[in-house]
């Protein structure tokens, strides 16, 4: 039965590296490898100029009839005047919540092929293979109150609201210990349950939800200490599992490991296995139209999304090894470009792992 995937380019270098990943994705359906159907529709600032919202309502309810999304970036300075519940970014959380994306798995692995491409010295990144398990739907992103007020005095204030039930905390830590049993079977859950009373509750749930998994290895780290050890030995970490803005700090800077933000792709999970798939490294528009942009990163977020969505291992299998030798060809986009190598553009990039694939 043909599974449904909705595309959503967005905005900024969105619309190219998107096309990328739809090549690969045609590549495998024309040799019967998968079987799905493709659907697009506006999302970020290009739904806002297009009708006034971010999110519109048809694109919820296309995303909602999906078996997958497919995202390329949103936002950019074009919008920023726009009003906070306008901007592009809204429509990217109003998704992540009406599709209950509540788990957020952000691979941080180093291909050895970019080990000098990292900022870090490769003795200390070559092997890296983590996985960052983040909490998508809770925490200070959504949170209530918020808002920003003027006081009797005439000065603003500004408030955000970092709060979480119980059965969030338990269900995020669900995925990652399931994840960890199939990896290295490591756990580090990341808080500050020194300051914060919520991840204080945090750190009290992961360590009972672990007692259903006995031979998970359970750790606590603070985020500042995380941070830190992120740089200086991260191979020490197999799985991380955290809250929403904590995840979305430490998975930016696991991503520079790796050697370029550009390589590392990303799955927003549901209840129902029903995803979203985006590279993590955003609209990047001060590239965008220049036929620059590194497409890798979504294209592996397609690999995830046949993965994790559509039941089809074989497939992300053979997207991941078409990587990996496009690499070995020494072929790299300007984030990647090393001594010795050649540079080309997001579409020679992408027109390179289809071949791939295809020999």
């Amino acid at each position: 039965m043909s599974k449904k995937i909705l595309v959503l380019a967005g905005d900024g270098i969105g619309p190219e590296i998107v096309a990328e990943a739809i090549k690969v994705l045609d590549a495998l359906q024309a040799e019967g490898a998968i079987d799905v159907t493709m659907e697009e529709a506006l999302v970020g600032g290009a739904a806002y100029d297009d009708c006034g919202d971010p999110l519109p309502a048809a694109t919820l309810e296309a995303a909602k009839a999906s078996d997958a999304v497919l995202l390329g970036a949103v936002g950019g300075p074009k919008w920023e005047p726009l009003h906070f519940s306008k901007r592009p970014e809204r429509g990217l959380l109003g998704l992540r919540a009406g599709l209950g994306l509540f788990a957020n798995l952000r691979p941080a692995f180093l291909y050895p092929q970019l080990a000098d491409a990292s900022t870090l010295k490769s003795e200390v990144v070559s092997g890296l293979d983590i996985m960052i398990v983040r909490e998508l739907t809770g925490g200070i992103y959504f949170g209530e109150p918020r808002g920003v007020e003027t006081l009797e005095s005439g000065e603003r204030y500004g408030y955000n609201t970092l709060c979480y039930k119980e059965s969030e905390v338990e269900r995020i830590c669900r995925v990652a210990y399931d994840i960890a049993m199939k990896r290295g079977k490591r756990v580090c859950s990341v808080d500050k349950a020194n300051v914060l009373e919520v991840t204080e509750m945090w750190r009290e749930v992961a360590i009972e939800t672990a007692a259903d998994y006995p031979e998970i290895e359970l750790s606590h780290m603070y985020v500042d200490n995380a941070s830190m050890q992120l740089v200086r030995a991260p191979k020490q970490f197999d799985v991380m599992v955290t809250t929403n803005m904590f995840g979305d700090i430490l998975s930016d800077c696991a991503a520079m490991l790796t050697g370029s933000i550009g390589m590392l792709p990303s799955a927003s999970l549901n209840a129902e296995g029903q995803g979203m798939y985006e590279p993590i490294h955003g609209s990047a528009p001060d590239i965008a139209g220049r036929g620059i942009a590194n497409p890798l990163a979504t294209i592996l977020s397609v690999a995830m999304m046949l993965r994790y969505s559509l039941d089809a291992g074989e497939a992300a299998d053979r997207i991941e090894a078409a990587v990996s030798k496009v690499l070995d060809q020494g072929l790299r986009t300007g984030d990647i470009m090393s001594e010795g190598m050649r540079q080309v553009g997001t579409a020679e990039m992408g027109d390179a792992v289809v071949a791939a694939l295809r020999a």
